[in-house]
């Protein structure tokens, strides 16, 4: 009879031992709660917890990847997008990630999902297409001041997608269009100004100098004989203006 209740409480002590013995990964914190009461964080290695005493809550201590599912926004200018983004984020402090907020992954979840539908919703489109780091690093510093009292660091925080409807994007590339047309006509009034100075300039130059006409039709009569035309006449007051330059 002694003997069998030896072999319980002998089964019963390595059971008690076996379930005291915790191992913590290098990556990993041990959170301890002694009769309900936090006491201290342990690890990495081996640690015993007390069974019934004492209770420990495991903490990873790695950067988390958390993508944001896709938002409904409304931008500014009344806009509406899809938005997805991607947050990098770790636990420095895992006492607060343990007693400060329930659960810690899911808080950080909600949150990022409602900064980013305010932060962009204060933006107009063309913001969120062109000054996408900015609105990352905007989402980042708000996301990273309201965990700290979680003891979650936020390191990083990428916009992915900023998805359109077809009727919007049609519209982004007729406006797109229009802009190239309009920078067309601006180069093309720009010519048409540097040519008509040019011309004037040649007017003033031929007025000052009447001999420089003739000399300009010399060298288009010149122009149209490399053409292979058979016939060419010459007025006759040319020809005589033409040798009195050449004399």
């Amino acid at each position: 009879m002694f003997e069998y209740l030896w072999a319980v409480l002998a089964f019963a002590l390595l059971g008690i031992i076996v379930n005291a013995i915790k191992i913590l990964r290098e990556y990993e914190r041990g959170v301890i709660f002694q009769l309900g009461r936090f006491w201290k964080v342990k690890g990495p290695g081996l640690i015993l917890v007390i069974p019934v005493v004492q209770q420990m809550e495991r903490v990873d201590l790695r950067v988390i990847v958390m993508d944001v599912p896709t938002q409904d926004v409304i931008s500014r200018d009344n806009v509406s997008v899809k938005v997805n983004a991607v947050v990098y984020f770790r636990v420095i402090d895992p006492e607060k990630a343990i007693i400060q907020v329930e659960k810690y992954l899911d808080a950080v979840s909600q949150l990022a999902q409602t900064t980013l539908r305010s932060v962009l919703g204060q933006h107009e489109l063309d913001d969120m297409l062109a000054e996408r780091e900015k609105l990352n690093h905007d989402i980042q510093n708000i996301l990273d001041r309201q965990t700290d009292a979680w003891g979650i660091k936020v390191a990083i925080v990428e916009i992915k997608h900023v998805d359109l409807d077809e009727s919007m994007i049609r519209a982004i590339a007729a406006q797109a269009e229009a802009e190239r047309q309009r920078r067309a006509k601006v180069i093309h009034a720009t010519g048409e100004k540097q040519a008509a100075t040019e011309l004037v300039e040649a007017a003033k130059t031929l007025a000052e100098e009447p001999n420089a006409i003739q000399l300009r039709y010399l060298q288009t009569l010149t122009e149209i004989a490399n053409n292979k035309t058979n016939t060419i006449v010459f007025p006759l007051d040319l020809v005589k203006k033409a040798r009195d330059i050449l004399s």
